[in-house]
C-alpha cells in the first residue's frame, strides 16, 4: 500500500517537472502579479507564474501528506523523496513557487500561540506555569519543522537540505520573506550539527582520492595549486584535521592546516614552499594554524570552527607534548576595503611627526594627504623598513585590529572568529602574504592570533567588555 502511495506521488510530481509543456495559460502577459492563494484558486496560469494553478495545487497537496503527523516518518520521507526527485529538474522560478507554498503554508498557528501565551501569562502557580510552558513550546513548532524533518529522512535529504539552504542565502536581501524558511533551517542545523554528532578525523596523502579532491576545491584562504602543493601541506611534518558528519560521511564540514615549527611564522610563503626541508614534528614546539576552510555555505550560522581548533590542540597535545606554542597565521580580508571606506578617522589619530613625514616621502599632488597614501599603498610590501608609508599602514591595521567598533563589534571577520575563541592579536606581519589575494586584502600584511591556553576566558571576557585582547607589541602601534 505504502508503495503504491510513493509511485503516486513520485507520479504526480514528475507531471510538475513539465510545466513547460502545460497549456493552461491566459497569455495576460501584463496582468499584475497574484499572490500564492489567488494563483491556488484560479483556473488558468496568468502571466509569466511558473506553475499553472492545478500543478500548484498538486505540490501544495504533496507538501502537505510529506508533512502530515498522520503518516509515518518512513512514509513521510517517501513522499520527500519524490519531491526531491521533482526538486532535482525544475527551474529557479519553479523552485521558488515550492518555497512559497513551505513558507506561506506551514507556519505555526497563530491562534494557538496566543491562547497559549495567555495561559502562561494567567498561570496561578508554578504548577499551571509549567504546563502552560509545555503548551506554549508545542505550539511554535510549525508544520514547517516536521516537513523539512521529513525531507531529511532520505539517504540523500540533509544534503539536499543544505545545499537548498545555499541556494536561498543570496536571495535573502531581494525575497524577504524566505527569511522564515531560512531561520528554520539554521535552527534544525544547529541541532543536527551538533558536537555531539560530529566526527574529527586527520586527512593524511593516504585519505581517499575523492576526499582530498574536496580539500582542493575547498580550500579558501591559500589555494592548493595540484597536488604536489597538497602533499606539501599533508607531510610528516604537517597536520590537517576535519569535522564530519554521519549523514554527509566523505565531506569535510571544515578543516585546519597546521604547520609545527620552532618558532611563530611571520610569512606564509615558507609553509607553502613545496621544496622547503622537511622539519622534525617530534622537536617542534609551536603549532602554526595557517588555513582554516568551511566548506558548506549552507551551514553558514552553524559554528564549527571553536570547538575543531579545541579538539586538535587537544589532539597535538597528546601525540606532541613539546608543543607549547598555539597560534595561527590569518590573512585580514577585511583591511584595504575598511580603509578605503572608512579609515580617514583612524588616519586622523596618526602621529603629527609621521603625518610629516609622508607628506615629504609622498608625491605632491590636489589630491588630500590620505588619498596619496592609499595609492602609494599599491606598492607597500616592497618598501623598506623605515618607510613611513610602511609605518602608517603598520597603525592603520593596529588600529582596524585592535580597536572595536561604537557598538563593540570587532571589524574583521577573522578576528571576529580568533578573538571570540579566547585568542589575542600577537603580532602584525608585514609581507606577510605577497600573493595577489594577500596584496588586495591587505596590503600583504598578515597577523598572528595566540591561543594562550591559560588566558582564553579572560581574554573572552575583556572582549565582552569592548577591549580587544592585544600583545604589548601591536599595542604600542596604536600610542602616539
Amino acid at each position: 500500500m505504502k508503495q503504491a502511495a510513493s509511485a503516486g506521488v513520485a507520479k504526480r510530481v514528475s507531471q510538475l517537472g513539465r510545466t513547460a509543456k502545460d497549456k493552461e495559460s491566459s497569455g495576460g502577459q501584463n496582468a499584475a502579479p497574484r499572490n500564492t492563494q489567488a494563483r491556488l484558486g484560479a483556473t488558468l496560469r496568468r502571466g509569466d507564474e511558473a506553475l499553472s494553478p492545478r500543478l500548484l495545487r498538486r505540490l501544495l497537496a504533496d507538501l502537505q501528506v510529506a508533512a502530515s503527523a498522520q503518516v509515518s516518518d518512513v512514509e513521510g520521507g517517501q513522499r520527500a523523496q519524490a519531491l526531491i526527485d521533482w526538486y532535482a529538474t525544475a527551474n529557479a522560478r519553479e523552485r521558488l513557487d515550492l518555497w512559497r507554498l513551505v513558507v506561506e503554508h506551514f507556519s505555526a498557528d497563530a491562534e494557538r500561540i496566543r491562547q497559549a501565551h495567555e495561559s502562561y501569562d494567567a498561570a496561578a502557580d508554578a504548577h499551571e506555569a509549567r504546563a502552560a510552558e509545555m503548551e506554549l513550546a508545542r505550539a511554535l513548532v510549525s508544520p514547517r519543522q516536521r516537513l523539512l524533518q521529513r525531507f531529511a529522512v532520505p539517504a540523500n535529504g540533509v544534503r539536499f537540505l543544505v545545499d537548498l539552504r545555499a541556494e536561498l542565502l543570496p536571495l535573502l536581501r531581494e525575497e524577504s520573506w524566505l527569511k522564515p524558511l531560512d531561520a528554520e533551517l539554521e535552527r534544525l542545523f544547529s541541532t543536527w550539527f551538533d558536537l555531539a554528532f560530529l566526527e574529527m578525523r586527520r586527512l593524511t596523502w593516504d585519505s581517499p582520492a575523492s576526499l582530498l579532491e574536496k580539500m582542493i576545491r575547498y580550500e579558501a584562504v591559500h589555494d592548493i595549486r595540484d597536488w604536489a602543493d597538497l602533499k606539501n601541506r599533508l607531510d610528516c611534518d604537517r597536520r590537517c584535521y576535519g569535522f564530519f558528519h554521519p549523514r554527509l560521511p566523505d565531506e569535510p564540514l571544515i578543516f585546519v592546516e597546521i604547520a609545527l615549527l620552532q618558532e611563530v611564522a611571520a610569512s606564509v610563503a615558507p609553509l607553502l614552499d613545496e621544496h622547503a626541508e622537511t622539519a622534525d614534528a617530534e622537536r617542534a614546539n609551536t603549532a602554526i594554524f595557517y588555513s582554516i576552510s568551511n566548506t558548506q555555505t549552507g551551514l553558514r550560522g552553524v559554528s564549527f570552527g571553536n570547538s575543531l581548533i579545541k579538539h586538535v590542540v587537544q589532539t597535538l597535545q597528546a601525540e606532541l607534548p613539546r608543543l607549547r606554542t598555539f597560534a595561527t597565521l590569518s590573512p585580514m580580508p577585511g583591511f584595504h576595503r575598511w580603509l578605503s571606506k572608512q579609515g580617514e578617522a583612524a588616519w586622523e589619530t596618526l602621529p603629527e611627526k609621521l603625518r610629516a613625514e609622508l607628506a615629504e616621502a609622498l608625491p605632491q599632488g590636489d589630491a588630500s594627504l590620505f588619498a596619496r597614501l592609499l595609492d602609494a599603498a599599491k606598492d607597500a610590501p616592497e618598501r623598506e623598513e623605515k618607510s613611513p608609508v610602511r609605518e602608517a599602514l603598520l597603525r592603520l591595521a593596529a588600529h582596524y585590529l585592535g580597536k572595536s567598533e561604537a557598538d563593540g563589534r570587532v571589524r574583521d571577520p577573522v578576528a571576529r572568529f580568533h578573538l571570540g575563541n579566547g585568542a589575542r592579536v600577537e603580532r602584525i606581519n608585514w609581507a606577510g602574504d605577497l600573493s595577489a589575494r594577500g596584496r588586495a586584502q591587505s596590503f600583504g600584511m598578515m597577523v598572528n592570533y595566540l591561543y594562550d591556553l591559560k588566558r582564553l576566558d579572560q581574554h573572552r571576557s575583556q572582549l565582552a567588555k569592548g577591549r580587544v585582547p592585544a600583545s604589548r607589541e601591536v599595542r604600542a602601534w596604536l600610542s602616539d
